[in-house]
């Protein structure tokens, strides 16, 4: 694994924020990170209303395209250590698939079962850039930001698990600690991680005043000079 865990209190205060405004707040608190780390292209997110993930990163890869060419004996070797991969701590756990295929999202290692398991195993939720099904039969509770939707598992077969990944554009190694929502993901670094809401306050503070100024009547381009203005008279 990649780090110890945070305490919860520290993972209850990164939850309450969205991911724009963790990725905000690591600009401040790591800003070697500033421009990487991140998803950085879109993902199929199935219920945007549902609230933002916090968890430590299980991983593996998938193909769907075709059969595995293993034994059934193998497959199931495969299958259970990828379970078992799962089911490790500490929790809550976010499961980050990448589907290798030359056309991701072939066929979808998840749906009704997959959800269910995961959720079962500790998982918050899944990031791949696969495709994901049977949608009205979801995991209750269980999120998903995805490369697309699709009908069928085709060959669906787990490749490896425990192995580092990248998911559009975003590297994750088996344990770093990842913030999800609506809007994408980013691994967020475990020395920077108790800084996060503190900074985040800090840039909330400072946008609420351009805001209120912009939203308020009689805004100027005086105006907004002047708030932009490190040395002008707040």
């Amino acid at each position: 694994m990649a780090a110890d865990p945070l305490s919860p209190d520290v993972v209850d205060a990164l939850r309450a924020l969205d991911t724009p405004t963790v990725c905000n707040a690591l600009e401040i608190a790591a800003p070697h990170r500033r421009a990487y780390g991140y998803t950085t292209s879109p993902l199929v997110c199935p219920n945007p209303d549902a609230p933002p993930m916090v968890g430590y990163a299980r991983t593996g890869t998938i193909r769907a395209n075709a059969p595995s060419g293993r034994s059934g004996d193998e497959d199931l070797a495969v299958r259970v250590g990828y379970y078992r991969h799962m089911a490790e701590g500490p929790q809550p756990t976010i499961t980050v698939i990448s589907d290798i295929d030359a056309s991701p999202g072939y066929g979808a290692w998840w749906g009704e079962v997959n959800s269910s398991i995961h959720a079962g195993l500790g998982s918050l939720g899944v990031i791949t850039n696969g495709s994901i099904r049977d949608l009205e039969d979801w995991a209750p509770g269980f999120g998903a930001l995805a490369g697309s939707v699709g009908p069928s598992h085709a060959w669906v077969h787990v490749v490896e698990y425990a192995v580092p990944v990248t998911i559009h554009g975003m590297s994750v190694r088996p344990g770093d600690l990842i913030h999800a929502d609506r809007h994408g993901a980013v691994v967020v670094p475990p020395e920077a991680a108790a800084d996060v809401p503190e900074a985040a306050a800090r840039i909330a503070a400072a946008e609420r005043v351009l805001i209120d100024a912009a939203r308020s009547d009689g805004f100027t381009i005086d105006q907004l000079t002047s708030l932009l203005d490190p040395k002008g008279d707040h």
